[in-house]
């Protein structure tokens, strides 16, 4: 099979979501409150030039498991 950047971009984002849901599932247990702390990080660009309007919110929420998950995912793509 050949890699591409794509493949390596669909691995990265399945390895997220992965990370962000079982981030939910495991939310409400209190041993591992560390691991589901989540950081934010926002960008919010937005401008009128009058012709053209745009109005743009990026937002990432980074945890430990999302970043197992995320290290998961590429070491699997690199074992393709």
């Amino acid at each position: 099979m050949k890699k591409s950047n794509w493949t390596l971009l669909l691995f990265i984002v399945i390895g997220l979501i992965a990370g962000a849901i079982i981030t939910q599932l495991l939310a409400d247990v209190p041993g591992i409150s560390f691991l589901t702390k989540s950081a934010e990080i926002s960008w919010h660009p937005k401008a009128d030039l009058q012709v053209i309007r745009y109005d743009l919110l990026l937002e990432i929420r980074l945890n430990l498991i999302s970043i197992i998950m995320l290290i998961a995912a590429i070491w699997i793509y690199r074992k393709l």
